[in-house]
């Protein structure tokens, strides 16, 4: 358990400054990115392109492995269905994401950086995942 926590500490905390380097901490980059017709910013492209090249080696490296270094068992997805849910939800995300200029990863980041501005958008996100949470239980 211990040995989780502290490889889940490093790997955050090297997920969270490649963030902050890659500027990616900043909503006025992720918007100059997202205005494609205006001042356009490529800079998020060559982060998430930098991110695509290291999730395409770890998925060639994984079937190889017997089993995971840290965990017990591997956790890869088990469907690829499309949903209403999921294409709900990455809509939201979406909308969330261009107005906001964060998203999870990096507005968690930014609370380091600049915590007044980045905690109205965390406090939003708990408050929307806490929403979603409590209208699925109503639903059940």
């Amino acid at each position: 358990m211990m040995r989780t926590g502290i490889a889940s500490l490093a790997s955050g905390t090297l997920f969270g400054a490649g963030l902050a380097l890659g500027g990616m901490t900043d909503p006025a980059r992720v918007r100059g990115f997202l205005d494609i017709f205006g001042d356009w910013d490529p800079t998020l492209a060559f982060v998430m392109g930098g991110a695509v090249i290291v999730m395409a080696i770890a998925w060639r490296i994984v079937p190889r492995m017997a089993e995971p270094i840290i965990a017990e068992q591997f956790h890869l997805p088990t469907k690829s269905d499309l949903t209403p849910r999921l294409i709900g939800g990455a809509v939201l995300f979406g909308v969330g994401w261009g107005i906001a200029g964060l998203c999870p990863g990096p507005g968690i980041a930014a609370l380091v950086i600049e915590p007044a501005a980045a905690a109205i958008f965390v406090i939003a996100m708990l408050a929307g995942m806490a929403a979603v949470r409590i209208a699925e239980g109503a639903s059940s």
